[in-house]
Parts: C-alpha cells; structure tokens; sequence
C-alpha cells in the first residue's frame, strides 16, 4: 500500500503546471507534395515541420500569411485542414564512421537491409561554409589512379574539381575510380603503419538515377574493396523532387563529420545537373518566380552553398579536408548552358570528357585543351611533376598539329616525330575502367616515356607495351616501387636503376 502511495507522491511531484507553448498550425493547400500551411508564426526557414501520422516537412517558403512546406515520404494521408506543429529543430542527419559501408536515403535512414545505422551523432543539412580565416591552402595530392589526370591535371586534398561532359562519356567511372583508389591507398597505408599515415573516407551521392546504375556502382565497390570506405547516399529517380533536392547537402553535412575531426574526406555529386532540375520541379510548384530556362532565380545559390562546405581547413579547426567532385551532363558539348557555367565558376578547374574521343576508343576520354586544375599542381608529388611536367604542352601540340596534318601537306621530320611522339602519349593514357594505377607505377611508365623508351614499339602495342612495363616492376621490381613511393622523387641513383631496368624490361618484351 505504501508503494503505492509513494508512486502518487512522485507523480505529484513531477506534475509541471506552467503552460508550453507550442507553435501549430493547419493545413490550407496540398498537391504534389507541397503542402501551405496558415497558423506557424515562429517557424525557421528549413525547419522541420511535424505533419499527422509522423511524416516530416521542411519550411521553405516563409510568407506573410502562409508557410510553403515540402513534404518529405508519403504524403497521401494527409488532407486540407490537418493540424501541424513545429519541430524547433533544424533538419539534421546522423554522421560519423558508423555510415562507412552503408547505403542511406536523404535523411541518412539505411536502405541497404542491414539495419539501423550506426552513429549518435548528428549534424544540420545547411550549414554555413568555413571563411577564409579558418582555411589553409591546398598543398596534399589526391591520386585519382588514372593517369592522364594525375599527371596533367591533378586534384588537391580540400579541392574541388568538376567533371563535365556530355551523356555516357565516363563522368561516373571516373569518380568511382578515384574512390577504389582512396580505398587502395588506405589499405597500403594502413599495412604499413606508418602513424602520419591519413586515410581519406569517401562518399558517393547519387542523384535522380536509376535504381539499377546505384546497384551496379556499389557492385563495382563491393568487389574492389572499396566500399567498407565510402557512404552511399542515395535519392534515385523514383524519389520525390524534395529527396533528390536533399540528397547532396545530406552527404556534404556526412562529409564534414570528417573535415571537422581532423579527417580527409572525398564527395562525389553525381550528378548536379539532376539535382538543378529537382530544385526548378520544386520551386515551380511552390510558386516561385522563374528565370533562365525556368531555374528559380537563387540556382547559382543552390549550388555555390553546397560546394563552398568543401574546404582544407587549418591546424585551430581540425586540420581536415573535404574535397569535393562534382558531375555536370552537358547537352551536345555545349560548356556555355546555364548550369555548366554556374558550376565552372564555382570549383576549382574541370575535367572535360569528348564524346568525339570516346567514340574513338580513346578512354579516358579526357580533353587536353578545356580541361584545367586551378589548384591541384600546389599539390602534385615531386615525381609526377619530374616526369609529366611538359606532357600536358606535347599533347596539347600534337592536337593543334594532328588537325592541321589532316589536310595531307607534306611534313618535315620534326613535325612528323611531334606527331609520332603525341600518338604514342595519346595510346600510353588509356585506360580500363575500374583499374586505378598506383602512383609509383604511373611514374615508371611516364618516366620511359619521358626518356624514348617507347620510341620503337609499334602504336598498336603501346597499351600491351605500358601494362608489360608495369607487370615487370610490380613482379621483379618492388623493391625500386617501394623507394620511388617512400622518395616521391626520382634523384640521379634511383634514374641510374630505373635505365637498367627499363633496358632490362625491353629486352624481354617483344617490340
């Protein structure tokens, strides 16, 4: 009896009589997963709004009178005159390592079947970018392992660099590449020990594409290794306007978990084309004024927001990075349409796929002429600059050159030993998919190249000529990989060892 007694008492106790005030509202209008709301006084742009059944809205329209709310999930059991609440809490997903090796929707739910994710920790989608006082500048390599990009154009840790192109050029691939190469480069690091040793953590967003390319891309990962070092985030082409909208600021919010702990990490928007028009789908429906093409006019802001969260910050705030790879589909090559130009003027220089080279087998397809890294050369490895430093001038003769050949003049010796040297260069720079190539091994090649040691193999054998060189090092040669990755330059002792076993090399290969 006197348990009972005592649970009353407590009750009676923890009774609180003071009023809440609580911020509600109803709904007036809803269609297509916009919904007007009249009543929310106090509510915050972006914030979450409470709708019946337990579905969540964000507040992005803040009128006068009413509150342009986007739904997030189902929304067909809600009606007109549904009573809402506010949240009081910004829109937030759960980060940290916990993700790694997951696949999760707009709002970091799992939807791979293995549960609920991992993590206690969460940060707001929107968040302002780090200023320049807290910056420090770009002067880590991130290897992308293909070797005409690490060479001629090279992308730094903290950096961001798009990659434009038109429809089916290798944009993905490209992307996915870098990532099985983070994971490669993790693994050695990690083996090796070495305690100054930093591992970049990767986070892919797929935006608006089928279900069936997101599966085949974490395949791809899986069978590689590389995906217990990413974090799929995923708002595929079924999805509302309002997830694919979310999907990258999701992923960035994820991304600065490391950046902001002392980690590097790398994200892929793929693709911000997509994610433009699911913001015009939104903002058209929720009343907006259009502009150019129908964009609303803060477009530029959309994207300029989410790709400045990507930075290299200094020793007092954490000393990480967040390097950022952006995708832009082109329509017929045109750079000069509206979103490819935001974008350019936005990132840190572009790697730009022809459709004219894929088509002729050369991949990747990468243009020399357009393509540019404003920051990444700050960042390049002394052994890349040693023996890829005028690659990028050669081959962007020997195009101008090759145009000009076309019209069948005689040519001199020097021009048609330019040209000779340019194809061979075009044919060492091609590359399978999904087969990143270590750095040590890109210089050895490039190096052989640099000192005429191709010069008599027949075009057509170059590719087998490049893959025999490497075979022949990573079996019989380790030991010289090992010192020139360890030296990450090539001095007088190390050239004198690479000649002999270049020398060696040829004479087992069959020109």
């Amino acid at each position: 009896m006197s348990s009972v007694i005592e649970q009353i008492e407590q009750q009676i106790a923890s009774l609180q009589t003071k009023t809440v005030q609580s911020n509600t509202g109803s709904i007036i209008q809803i269609a297509d997963g916009v919904a007007k709301i009249e009543g929310l006084s106090e509510v915050m742009y972006n914030e979450m709004i409470e709708f019946p059944g337990g579905t969540i809205g964000i507040a992005l329209n803040l009128e006068e009178d009413e509150v342009g709310c986007v739904i997030l999930g189902e929304a067909s059991h809600l009606k007109q005159g549904d009573e809402v609440k506010c949240t009081g809490k910004l829109l937030s997903v759960p980060v940290g390592k916990g993700l790694l090796g997951r696949v999760v929707d707009a709002l970091g739910n799992a939807v791979d079947g293995k549960g609920d994710v991992d993590s206690n920790e969460s940060y707001p989608v929107e968040k302002i970018a780090p200023g320049i006082i807290e910056r420090k500048s770009v002067d880590q390599p991130l290897m992308t392992g293909i070797m005409a990009i690490d060479s001629m154009i090279p992308i730094g840790r903290g950096q961001r660099e798009l990659i434009i192109g038109d429809r089916g050029t290798g944009k993905t691939t490209i992307a996915i590449d870098t990532i099985i190469n983070q994971a490669k480069i993790n693994k050695v690091g990690e083996a090796s020990g070495d305690p100054n040793f930093r591992p970049v953590y990767s986070i892919y967003v797929a935006v608006g594409q089928k279900n069936a390319n997101v599966a085949r891309t974490i395949g791809v990962l899986e069978e590689t290794g590389a995906l217990d070092y990413t974090i799929i985030v995923t708002a595929p082409a079924a999805d509302s306007a309002a997830n694919q909208y979310l999907a990258p600021y999701t992923g960035a919010a994820m991304g600065e978990y490391f950046l902001q702990n002392g980690m590097d990490a790398l994200i892929v928007y793929d693709d911000l084309s997509k994610h433009a028009a699911a913001y015009r789908q939104m903002s058209l429906v929720l009343k907006r004024p259009s502009g150019r093409e129908a964009y609303p006019g803060d477009v530029f802001y959309l994207h300029s927001r989410l790709l400045e969260r990507s930075a290299r910050v200094n020793e007092d705030n954490g000393n990480g990075s967040l390097t950022a790879l952006p995708i832009i589909e082109t329509l017929a090559g045109d750079l000069s349409a509206y979103i490819p130009t935001n974008v350019i003027s936005i990132t840190d220089g572009q790697i730009f796929l022809e459709t004219d080279l894929f088509n002729q087998g050369i991949r990747p397809a990468v243009s020399v002429g357009l393509s540019v890294s404003r920051v990444g050369s700050a960042a390049q490895l002394k052994v890349t600059k040693q023996v890829a430093g005028k690659t990028k001038l050669e081959l962007a003769q020997f195009r101008e050159l090759a145009a000009f050949a076309q019209f069948g003049s005689d040519l001199d010796a020097k021009t048609k030993a330019q040209l000779d040297r340019g194809t061979r260069i075009v044919e060492l720079f091609k590359q399978p998919a999904f087969n990143p190539i270590p750095i040590e091994q890109q210089a050895v090649v490039m190096w052989a190249m640099q000192n005429n040691f191709f010069d008599d193999v027949g075009v057509p054998k170059m590719v087998e000529a490049s893959v025999s060189l490497r075979e022949f090092f990573v079996d019989r040669k380790e030991a010289l990989l090992t010192s020139i990755r360890e030296k990450a330059k090539i001095d007088d002792e190390l050239a004198g060892q690479l000649k002999e076993a270049v020398g060696e090399w040829k004479s087992t290969f069959d020109l």
